[in-house]
């Protein structure tokens, strides 16, 4: 395979300034939580990922607000805090999450599903397409000649 060059040249790599804040230990189940879960409380992230602490769980969620990715749900009546939710920016970040779906679902899937056979994000998600892909959902349509 020939190597694949950007039409616009970059002065860093866009994967290295990415995993600044996506890269970080937890943070990518934790943006799966709130991706997938939303509205998510601290108690049910820390239900969902064994191995982890609160003051991890705390700086994650810190870290991934400072960056604009997640911010604090509120109740629509009350406008209490009921949890946590992605922002627009945070949006973004869901097709990254299902990529990493759609490898452990067919390269992984002994660790995935009990009967060890692989699936294709079609079969386990039948109706998200749309969130799940977002504006990748054009590009996909385009390169697969289907829609």
């Amino acid at each position: 395979m020939d190597p694949i060059y950007p039409k616009v040249m970059f002065e860093n790599c866009p994967i290295r300034a990415s995993l600044g804040c996506l890269g970080r230990k937890w943070a990518l189940l934790v943006m799966r939580d709130v991706s997938f879960f939303a509205p998510i409380t601290f108690t049910r992230i820390m239900k969902q990922n064994p191995g982890l602490t609160p003051r991890v769980l705390s700086m994650r969620l810190r870290d991934l607000q400072d960056e604009g990715l997640i911010e604090r749900a509120k109740d629509g009546k009350t406008g209490e805090e009921v949890g946590w939710q992605l922002t627009k920016m945070g949006n973004d970040a869901v097709p990254i999450l299902t990529a990493f779906i759609q490898f452990g679902i067919r390269h992984h899937a002994s660790e995935v599903f009990k009967d060890d056979r692989p699936r294709s994000l079609a079969e386990v998600f039948p109706e998200r397409r749309d969130y799940m892909l977002q504006r990748l959902l054009p590009y996909a349509r385009q390169w697969s000649g289907k829609d």
